[in-house]
């Protein structure tokens, strides 16, 4: 039998993303830290979600904006679409970045990296590999999440990508399935879509991106449409393969006929799942929901005392920078008597698709239902000025107002600029009374795209 060895940190940081925030603070505070994380470094924005992805769809992007010109009396085409480099751009910055990481990991004698799913056996004790032990005073977990495959009828014999593996790609599909109609679904079907490929997306909601408005989620159909073929309310239920075509059978939820789609390359984007299955948890007195999302509470204390998590681990607010700021929560609660509480309501996020979205806060129903007497007001991207000069885009802005006390309680923006505007929404959200005062007071430059937000404060009408 091997000798099994034990080693004792003061902290434990399960994850190598947001978690190396916490890792960083113990580190310049003394504290022998071990960080848990089978590689490579960075967590999942940086090698398989938002920076890469990104990093690819701002071609397109520029893509779109030379098309949509026409509109204003320039008449251009794109001469060659160099898809390997576009990917190799993409691998080299991640590549660069992560090893960095790395490399400053390996010289900070202060932090261990084991590059091992770690698996709890005790308490503040993980298992790694089979002759290592650590075990730490305090523990975060921000293990992350992966991609969610559901049961789907011959799913397991056919070769289909997913966010973690389509950037293996190295030459552009002729055709391509995918299956969901979330965030990832979306923006690939953007990004495929203005590389060449035929896109079909198959959505088994009546709506694209379901957890926004009914109006965005509207337009965005209508714009994505043009340029692939986007279907609602339509289940997959069985795929298969054959000489390397994947074939994917739904039904349509509606009248319940099936309908069959081929295509070269199948993507499968239907969420999200935890890794914390992978860690045993539950060994060390950490419970977990139904989901398997682990439990905490406004601190991000888990069940078990000396214990936090955050980040997608927790399943809460799944994007990077609000993982980023429940790391220093997380992090400031575990070394100061004064706690302070994780503040959900005023997290944006946006999906960069084409027409571009972004969200914060409380939708229109989600207003109603929680008693608020509301104020609703929407503004137009073509009716500023600038709108005008850009040729009259589509997309707006929709903002949701407490009645009685002015304080913003969400707002939605799809169109042009649409994760930039969102911001001053954002920060009128989360500083002073949280009203809307100052964004209708503030002098916005003319003209200007942000005028659309004031602009939809200015409309205010009850609901």
């Amino acid at each position: 039998m091997p000798v099994v060895l034990m080693e004792k940190f003061d902290v434990l940081v399960v994850g190598s993303g947001s978690g190396m925030i916490v890792a960083s603070n113990a580190v310049a505070n003394g504290l022998k830290t071990a960080v848990v994380d089978f590689g490579p470094m960075g967590g999942t924005c940086l090698n398989r979600g938002c920076i890469p992805s990104k990093m690819l769809i701002y071609p397109v992007d520029a893509m779109m904006t030379l098309s949509e010109a026409v509109k204003i009396g320039v008449h251009g085409t794109v001469e060659t679409v160099d898809f390997e480099s576009m990917m190799q751009r993409t691998h080299d910055f991640v590549s660069r970045d992560s090893e960095s990481q790395a490399k400053t990991i390996e010289v900070t004698p202060e932090v261990k990296w084991f590059k091992e799913v770690g698996e709890f056996v005790s308490d503040y004790t993980m298992k790694l590999g089979s002759d290592q032990l650590v075990e730490a005073d305090k523990v975060f977990i921000v293990s992350g999440a992966r991609p969610d495959i559901p049961p789907i009828n011959g799913i397991e014999n056919v070769e289909y990508l997913t966010n973690d593996t389509v950037l293996q790609l190295r030459e552009r599909p002729e055709s391509m399935v995918i299956i969901g109609g979330g965030y990832i679904a979306t923006e690939y079907g953007h990004f495929f879509a203005g590389v060449g490929t035929e896109v079909t997306i198959i959505q088994r909601t009546s709506r694209l991106l379901p957890e926004e408005e009914p109006e965005i989620s509207e337009l965005l159909k209508e714009e994505m449409s043009k340029r692939m073929n986007v279907f609602t309310d339509c289940e997959a239920v069985e795929v298969s393969e054959r000489d390397g075509i994947k074939t994917v059978t739904a039904k349509n939820n509606i009248d319940g006929s099936t309908k069959r789609f081929s295509a070269e390359t199948l993507l499968v984007a239907t969420g999200r799942v935890p890794n914390s299955d992978l860690l045993k948890p539950e060994k060390t007195g950490v419970e977990s929901d139904k989901r398997g999302y682990i439990k905490v509470n406004d601190f991000l204390e888990t069940t078990k005392k000396s214990i936090w998590a955050f980040g997608d681990a927790i399943g809460r607010k799944m994007f990077k920078h609000a993982a980023n700021a429940e790391a220093q929560i997380a992090w400031h609660n575990s070394v100061h008597d004064h706690k302070v509480k994780m503040e959900f309501s005023a997290i944006p996020h946006a999906v960069f698709a084409h027409p571009q979205i972004a969200s914060v806060g409380l939708k229109e129903t989600e207003a109603k239902q929680m008693g608020y007497k509301i104020l609703v007001g929407t503004a137009f991207h073509a009716d500023t000025a600038m709108g005008a000069a850009m040729g009259e885009p589509k997309g707006f802005v929709k903002v949701i107002v407490e009645q009685r006390t002015g304080r913003i309680l969400g707002g939605h923006i799809v169109g042009p600029y649409a994760s930039m505007l969102i911001q001053e929404i954002t920060n009128a959200m989360s500083v002073g009374d949280g009203t809307f005062t100052p964004i209708i007071r503030g002098m916005h430059i003319h003209p200007a795209m942000s005028e659309v937000v004031q602009n939809a404060f200015g409309s205010l009408k009850e609901a």
